[in-house]
């Protein structure tokens, strides 16, 4: 929940000053607001392959304008972890024949 309004709070941020982050990558602003961004988010989730994704669409012109941020939150618990390897069983003991 945490990370879900960090990224509501960047992405509302460059929506109200589009005319300061419209360069995209160029814009220093835009840069450290998305270096900010991406730094919460991956001390509060934890390291995600996703978040690089959202960081490299946040450098192109234009694309930054989406909410990426909070589509990338609201991604992480859609898709399920991958379940445990369990090691093998040990095969049971042989049962003892009975007493004749």
């Amino acid at each position: 929940m945490l990370a879900l309004g960090v990224a509501g709070v960047s992405d509302l941020v460059q929506l109200i000053f589009a005319p300061v982050f419209a360069e995209g990558g160029g814009s220093p602003v835009d840069v450290a607001l998305d270096a900010v961004t991406a730094i919460l988010i991956l001390l509060i989730v934890g390291l995600e392959w996703r978040l690089a994704i959202a960081l490299a669409a946040e450098l192109v012109p234009g694309v930054d304008l989406f909410p990426t941020w909070t589509a990338v939150v609201l991604s992480i618990p859609a898709l399920p972890t991958p379940p445990a390897v369990l090691p093998p069983a040990e095969p049971a003991p042989p049962e003892a024949a009975p007493p004749p």
